[in-house]
């Protein structure tokens, strides 16, 4: 059995972090995206092999990810010419795939059993399976109707009130079986959401909801990747990060250095190789990169900083995300909400808002 990553997207939600890095391998504290789903796969005693659906900035994932050593699974990359589409993707990787396949939206943080999702989709003896997720607020979103026996049997793209009949949205995963992608046209841009799944529901296949109730995020904007270091410092998103988070406490790495008298606000989390200077505060949900510098008397909290950036004496960084290698001046401000991109630079005492 093969799992498909679907990681050629632009992430352009994400920019200007994903200007250099793809989105699949930005930073969840000091691994690689992909690599929290990869560990999703691994518990699928069937899967022998994780196929990478690439376009952007292929040979940077390539660089991080390798043939596989430390994700623990063997890594095939297929980097499409021009970007396909979700749908055009998967079809461009159908010579390497061998019957039932998990599909993977390169952009969902969860905690899914994908071993219990290939049973379920094996039962009900389905052509595909599609992992649909309850949310608070479903005016907002495209929505997935089924029918009392778990069956889907229509997409509602983002509805008006009075057309909301449930509050169940396309998950982003998907068990598939290869034989029904004769309907996806070769080497064309083709989206799996609009026309692959409503062409099942209009030929009566087999089409099954597999509902989780469990942990779930799309990670594609700055709210919600800053959202996901916070709930794994929280425990509500169980990953190996929230192991390596320590939940609920400060967690330094064993190579970091903390001044005696920095003060870590819990829960927060101190990279490999970072250095946090004397009356530097950390935290709460604040995420320091490898190599990050903290210098004397200044403030990070709910904050993620990417690695080898330098945060100077007396600065203050709330509520943002601060790229790879960036300088902030001493005494600089910056305010809630800010991204900034890799190699940036605040000159002391700007106030960046």
């Amino acid at each position: 059995m093969k799992a498909v990553l679907l990681a050629g997207g632009l992430g352009t939600r994400l920019r200007p972090l994903t200007l250099n890095t793809p989105k699949p391998i930005v930073p969840i504290f000091d691994r690689p995206f992909l690599y929290h789903q990869i560990d999703l796969v691994k518990r699928v005693p069937d899967v022998d092999e994780v196929i990478l659906s690439l376009n952007y900035h292929p040979q940077r994932i390539q660089a991080v990810v390798g043939r596989g050593e430390d994700a623990g699974l063997p890594i095939r990359y297929v980097v499409e010419p021009e970007p396909l589409g979700t749908g055009g993707a998967i079809k461009f990787v159908e010579p390497y795939l061998e019957g039932t396949t998990i599909v993977f939206n390169g952009d969902v943080l969860t905690e899914i059993d994908l071993a219990a999702l290939v049973e379920h989709h094996r039962a009900r003896r389905a052509r595909a399976t599609i992992v649909l997720a309850p949310v608070d607020d479903p005016a907002r979103y495209g929505l997935v109707e089924t029918d009392d026996d778990g069956n889907v049997t229509r997409f509602l793209e983002k509805p008006d009130p009075e057309q909301i009949t449930c509050n169940t949205i396309n998950a982003g995963i998907y068990v598939l079986e290869p034989d029904t992608f004769d309907r996806i046209p070769a080497n064309t841009r083709y989206s799996i959401e609009r026309r692959y799944f409503p062409s099942l529901v209009e030929r009566g296949d087999a089409f099954a909801a597999y509902i989780e109730h469990g942990y779930w995020l799309d990670i594609g904007t700055p709210a919600a990747y800053r959202q996901a270091h916070r709930d794994i410092l929280d425990a509500r998103c169980r990953t190996r990060g929230a192991m390596l988070a320590g939940a609920g406490k400060p967690t330094v790495a064993g190579d970091a250095s903390v001044a005696p008298t920095a003060r870590l606000l819990a829960p927060c989390f101190v990279g490999p190789g970072s250095t946090v200077h004397p009356d530097a505060e950390i935290g709460p949900h604040a995420v320091l990169g490898g190599g990050s510098v903290i210098e004397s008397a200044a403030s990070v909290r709910d904050t993620v900083i990417w690695p080898e950036s330098v945060i100077g004496a007396g600065a203050t960084v709330d509520g943002a995300i601060v790229g790879r290698r960036c300088r902030i001046g001493e005494h600089a401000r910056i305010a809630p909400g800010l991204v900034l991109g890799d190699d940036s630079t605040l000159t002391p005492y700007t106030r960046f808002e």
